[in-house]
């Protein structure tokens, strides 16, 4: 797993900073990496108990790690910018 965008000072409530500061919105996880509209980042916020993670699902292979079965966290989706979610993850 790669790229995560930080929220300083935040470790719960991850989702709705992004949406708040980045102008993200949350969705339903699409069903395939494809379904993501073109300009458009799909970013996970993943419950890991004590704090959430911001991944960055930038290619198919992110996409599918985050979307295993077997993964019972909770997550939530959202989709923001995809030029502004690269700068925020350092994705190069």
């Amino acid at each position: 797993m790669g790229y995560y965008i930080q929220t300083p000072g935040v470790s719960k409530g991850k989702a709705q900073v992004i949406c708040d500061k980045h102008g993200a919105y949350i969705v339903a996880c699409p069903a395939r990496f494809d379904d993501v509209p073109r300009g458009t980042a799909l970013i996970c916020v993943v419950n890991n108990g004590p704090f959430e993670a911001a991944g960055f699902c930038c290619d198919p292979i992110e996409f599918k790690e985050f979307t295993q079965a077997s993964d019972p966290r909770s997550k939530t989706w959202l989709y923001m910018d995809w030029d502004k979610a690269a700068k925020l993850s350092g994705l190069k």
